[in-house]
């Protein structure tokens, strides 16, 4: 599977913006993490395709909603509210199968990874 995250870009805050991450095939799962430098990569969302079931991160709970266009196999992350803590390089990635509950939010469960996309919020 191939994956490729877009739509980043330099905001300020209380702005919006839309990631998008756009398949090659249709996933299991497709999640969104970030990371920002000198931090570790940390869960942003995740969408389980088969039951539409979304998971968030405390973080960005009410702020960031994650869908899935079916036709497109793209997954989207809406993100309202921007805080410059949010700047970080936003990832996508899917796993090799459909993940367990408790497994949703460790990047270990994920095998496929896109670029990566930069987002900067700015005060």
């Amino acid at each position: 599977v191939q994956l490729q995250a877009s739509g980043g870009g330099v905001v300020q805050a209380g702005d919006s913006l839309r990631l998008t991450c756009a398949a090659s095939r249709r996933t299991y799962a497709t999640a969104w993490f970030r990371q920002a430098a000198g931090k570790e990569r940390e869960f942003v969302a995740a969408l389980r395709r088969s039951t539409s079931t979304t998971y968030y991160a405390d973080s960005v709970k009410g702020r960031f909603t994650i869908s899935k266009d079916n036709p497109k196999d793209a997954v989207y992350l809406q993100m309202n509210s921007l805080k410059p803590e949010d700047t970080a390089v936003y990832y996508c990635a899917s796993p090799p199968n459909n993940p367990i509950t408790s497994a949703v939010r460790s990047p270990q469960t994920y095998t496929y990874w896109g670029q990566g996309t930069q987002v900067t919020v700015s005060s």
